[in-house]
């Protein structure tokens, strides 16, 4: 007998994060053939919500209001308690990403229910799901099952693959109303830092830099490599705590959790603090002069060199290959 499980999408800047798509497939896998239901909320939903249905969703739900414009905690837990009552599913999934991190556990309180957070795999046996997740810093997995109740998990970003797009698929679209009070914060405007197009949890390839790109200038090298590869550029704590480059860049067990496609790590030793955000990456390129630095110890292949020397290198290849 199949479940009914439910699915909130994320929308930033007018566009479904890429973790939706991967959250629709997670919720097919635990769902064992039955239902599954996205929802989206914002103030005015357009025809992303759609793309839902041709990823996998079997219905979606749009939940719009004018305090759903941005998101704040207080009003995404009411508006998303009052669906989860109207849909009473037996499983609920959203992305391991910081809207999701801050409101799981507290919906997960406020119903009563188990989470299991950072899932980075899904398996069906038998009818019974098992999670996969990494602890320790990443240093080791463990692997849960839920026996009762609602199964209510997270997943990090760029670690389930999505359903093939399948602009055929259809399903009921519906609107459902909510009512939001006694919010105790509302944003007014959002200020953001420019960091580049790519979103560091999503993309599929990183060029980051430490302590030893040794100047904020020097920053604009990984940069060019970035753009030559559609990469999204990262740091590790070292570099942002010198002031090469803002905060947001911050890739390690004090920043963002990435597990790209590649990995390139560039004048980074490999702290354990660091090699805790990455070191789950599928491919990872070491690029140091140290030969004994701990990040070579991760890496699938090590370049042992001046980083003033070898990016330039690879930034010619690279584009000479993309002009072939």
């Amino acid at each position: 007998m199949g479940r009914k499980v439910f699915v909130l999408g994320e929308i930033r800047d007018g566009v479904l994060r890429n973790v939706s798509f991967e959250a629709i497939a997670a919720a097919k896998v635990i769902a064992d053939g039955g239902e599954v239901v996205a929802a989206l909320f914002g103030e005015s939903i357009g025809d992303e919500i759609i793309t839902m249905l041709h990823y996998g969703a079997d219905r979606v739900v749009k939940v719009e209001h004018p305090d759903l414009k941005s998101y704040t905690t207080d009003a995404y837990q009411q508006a998303l308690l009052q669906v989860l009552e109207a849909e009473k599913p037996d499983g609920i999934v959203m992305g391991h990403t910081a809207q999701g991190k801050d409101l799981s556990p507290r919906i997960a309180a406020k119903i009563n229910t188990g989470l299991v957070s950072d899932v980075v795999n899904i398996e069906n046996d038998d009818g019974n799901v098992i999670f996969t997740s990494p602890i320790y810093s990443g240093k080791a997995f463990e692997k849960v099952k839920i026996n009762e109740g609602i199964i209510f998990a997270t997943i990090r970003p760029n670690n389930i693959t999505p359903l093939e797009r399948d602009q055929s698929r259809s399903g009921d679209v519906s609107e459902m109303s909510v009512d939001i009070k006694n919010l105790r914060a509302i944003i007014k405007d959002i200020v953001r830092k420019s960091t580049g197009g790519i979103d560091l949890s999503e993309a599929k390839i990183i060029v980051s830099g430490g302590r030893g790109v040794k100047a904020a200038e020097n920053f604009q090298l990984l940069e060019e490599l970035a753009g030559v590869l559609g990469a999204a550029v990262g740091a590790s704590r070292g570099a942002c705590d010198a002031g090469y480059c803002d905060y947001s860049l911050q890739i390690g067990q004090t920043g963002k959790v990435v597990t790209p496609d590649l990995y390139i790590a560039v004048g980074i030793s490999g702290a354990i603090q660091h090699l805790a955000g990455m070191s789950n990456s599928k491919v990872i390129v070491a690029i140091n002069k140290d030969p004994e630095a701990p990040i070579f110890d991760v890496a699938d292949y090590g370049i042992v060199g001046d980083l003033f020397e070898v990016v330039p290198l690879f930034i010619e290849e690279m584009k000479s290959v993309a002009v072939s």
